[in-house]
């Protein structure tokens, strides 16, 4: 099959992902099976070149990204549970100072995000963000959008979160990290701001039930997790694999050769830097035993699991998709100034958005959308690092856009907050469309200027 009917049979598998995953509530790694074989069948590929894509591609991006999606999680798992992700909150607090409540809990949840899911990470601070608003006798609902919005912004936009990493091994960036990382954090800081903007004029109206009588004390949750980790173990596992990261794209840009310089790129390929950030995890366990060494670390691994699964699903998709003769038929369409340049970002953003909306999980969001658009992006001539990175930001935009009822995070942050669902509403979800319009605006933005 070729021309519009093939592309008709695409739109058609897209649209089957997005109806069983919102409405059916099949999982997203079944619903992109399905979609995959069946795309492949009906576009006329050889029976033996359906399977041969799909093994593939599932094997493929496997190859690539998973250990990195695996090590990223054991490590939020041990920040989590050691109490490193509170000490981490506290010196943030100590920074920002206790008069600006709502900057500090942004700030808080931004940087726990990047290695502990948004999900968990609320869960963890919750009891931190209301003593502070307790204490500074601010509107907790203040309080929750601030940190909600901060999680949020990191766990869409900048690697070892899963989601990124993923984007990026879809779309061929994974040698890109170090570019990603530094672009993710650019496009977070002002999607940061507009959530915390959001937090300060929309929060402060919004009145929980019974807020007067909570009491909470900070010293109280830090004394749940015994003697606190000092502030270097806690910061140790994100910032050095982050570092390794960017030192390794250093390296690469520059050309640098050397048995020094080898060093560098291997310490700084992402398995060999996260592999390195689990070293200094384990500095955080209280004790090296079973409970430790085989349950936190076998947690980790299993919330990796339906990520690493969702992730190779999508890259048996993407597989199927580029098996077919799409490529030439976009191809007039990559020609032509309408689809090229910064327009092109808007596909991936509407795309991540429009799933997101219906299915709610962020990461699969981005994980479906960069998996639909890796064909495209050879046919558009975009390559290289910053083009690549600003795609993921893109996805990244849209898959927050926007945090409703069918989200868990959703829920999670209407019930540790106290919020009824419609002031969730008019905080959470409105939070979310602005913070993602925002990092769509700043990525078009540094398309425009740097690209």
């Amino acid at each position: 099959m070729e021309g519009i009917g093939l592309i008709i049979v695409i739109t058609l598998g897209v649209l089957f992902v997005i109806f069983a995953t919102a409405k059916l509530k099949v999982h997203p790694f079944l619903s992109l099976l399905i979609a995959a074989f069946a795309m492949g069948i009906l576009a006329g590929l050889p029976l033996a070149d359906v399977v041969t894509a799909v093994n593939s591609g599932f094997g493929g991006l496997m190859g690539g990204i998973g250990l990195v999606i695996v090590f990223g999680t054991i490590i939020g798992v041990i920040l989590e549970r050691s109490g490193a992700a509170l000490r981490m909150a506290e010196v943030v607090l100590r920074i920002v100072g206790e008069k600006r409540p709502q900057l500090a809990m942004s700030l808080i949840g931004a940087i726990v995000s990047v290695p502990v899911f948004c999900d968990s990470g609320y869960v963890i601070l919750s009891s931190l963000k209301k003593s502070l608003a307790r204490r500074a006798k601010v509107a907790v609902a203040s309080m929750a959008i601030a940190l909600s919005t901060g999680l949020f912004a990191t766990h869409t936009l900048v690697p070892p979160t899963p989601g990124p990493i993923a984007a990026a091994g879809n779309i061929g960036a994974q040698n890109y990290l170090g570019v990603i990382i530094l672009v993710g954090i650019v496009v977070a800081i002002p999607a940061i701001i507009a959530g915390y903007i959001w937090a300060i004029k929309v929060g402060t109206k919004i009145k929980v039930k019974d807020e007067d009588k909570l009491e909470y004390d900070v010293d109280e949750i830090a004394a749940s997790f015994g003697e606190m980790p000092s502030t270097f173990k806690s910061f140790a596992p994100i910032v050095v694999p982050i570092l390794l990261i960017g030192l390794g794209s250093v390296v690469t840009f520059a050309g640098w050769e050397g048995k020094f310089f080898e060093i560098l790129l291997f310490l700084g390929s992402p398995v060999v830097a996260l592999l390195i950030g689990i070293m200094f995890a384990f500095t955080l366990l209280p004790k090296l035993d079973e409970e430790t060494l085989t349950q936190w670390i076998g947690h980790g691994i299993k919330e990796s699991a339906p990520i690493l699964l969702i992730t190779g699903a999508g890259g048996a998709f993407g597989s199927v998709i580029k098996a077919t003769p799409v490529a030439e038929f976009i191809q007039g369409f990559g020609d032509s100034s309408l689809i090229g340049g910064a327009f092109f970002l808007l596909i991936p953003f509407f795309i991540a958005a429009a799933l997101k909306t219906a299915q709610g999980s962020s990461t699969a969001a981005i994980v479906i959308t960069s998996t639909l658009i890796a064909p495209l992006l050879t046919q558009v001539g975009i390559e290289g690092a910053l083009p690549l990175a600003l795609v993921v930001m893109a996805v990244g935009a849209g898959a927050m856009v926007v945090s409703h009822v069918n989200d868990s995070y959703f829920w999670v942050v209407k019930e540790f907050s106290g919020m009824t669902v419609t002031d969730a509403y008019k905080g959470q979800t409105a939070a979310t469309l602005i913070q993602g319009i925002v990092a769509l605006i700043v990525t078009l933005l540094l398309w425009l200027i740097f690209v």
